[in-house]
């Protein structure tokens, strides 16, 4: 019997990585964008090219055209015709109203803390060993309180066991930024960011709701504080000290 020739083999699917290559290259553009914005190094009103922009982050048209029109969306930049893209203007009213529901969501959460019983929760345990210590083994520089800080606060809503609050709340709190970043840029804040955390922490731990709120209140309405204060030269005073603690330590 003669044999019956077998078909030839399927070539192997290729699959083309240039779409999720560009999605993750848009990404990075989007990420970087965002940080040069919270450290200062893009302000309001600076201006800049997409053609500019992808030559000094070493990318191609595409993927930085896609994050920045993601940041365009979400109300960080915006575009024209002739002069490109730019930085926009502060939304003092806006970032008023994020501090408000800001305020809600961690209050909330804290009443949830103090009345869960038993012995506290392996978060707070941690935020027991960043901040109750004593003064000398305190961090003293103010970017990395100000990370801290955000993770304190965050920290506390998830312990509180509610995700969505904690998603929205992640969300309040990398809209309001730049504004913790400013606030952070005075050495008193930072040794008040230790005791009022202190204070609250070990209000929530001594199972005293009225008492945590009240001291939370108090300190995020501090921070708040801080947006009625901002001018545009602050945030290039900023810039300017943000650039000559990057030369100091020689990044």
């Amino acid at each position: 019997m003669r044999a019956v020739p077998k078909p030839p083999a399927a070539a192997a699917p290729t699959v083309a990585p240039a779409a999720p290559l560009r999605a993750n290259l848009a990404e990075q553009v989007y990420a970087q964008l965002k940080a040069e914005m919270d450290d200062f190094q893009l302000v309001p009103g600076d201006r800049f090219s997409e053609a500019e922009l992808g030559q000094r982050l070493g990318v191609s048209r595409t993927p930085v055209r896609e994050a920045l029109f993601r940041l365009r969306n979400e109300g960080y930049l915006d575009v024209e015709l002739k002069s490109g893209w730019y930085v926009k203007p502060i939304d003092f009213g806006k970032l008023e109203q994020l501090y408000d529901l800001r305020v809600l969501l961690e209050l909330a959460s804290v009443q949830r803390l103090c009345a869960h019983t038993g012995t506290p929760a392996e978060a707070l345990d941690t935020l027991k060993a960043l901040w109750l210590v004593p003064a000398a083994e305190r961090l003293a520089d103010p970017r990395e309180v100000g990370l801290l800080d955000e993770q304190f606060h965050a920290t506390l809503v998830r312990a509180a066991g509610n995700a969505e609050i904690a998603r929205v709340h992640w969300d309040v709190t990398e809209r309001i930024r730049i504004i913790r970043h400013l606030d952070f840029t005075r050495a008193d804040r930072v040794e008040a960011t230790y005791n009022e955390h202190a204070k609250i922490l070990r209000a929530v731990i001594q199972r005293k709701p009225d008492q945590a709120q009240l001291l939370l209140k108090t300190h995020v309405e501090q921070s708040k504080a801080e947006v009625r204060k901002i001018t545009l030269a602050t945030l290039h005073e900023a810039r300017e000290r943000a650039a000559r603690a990057q030369r100091r330590h020689g990044t």
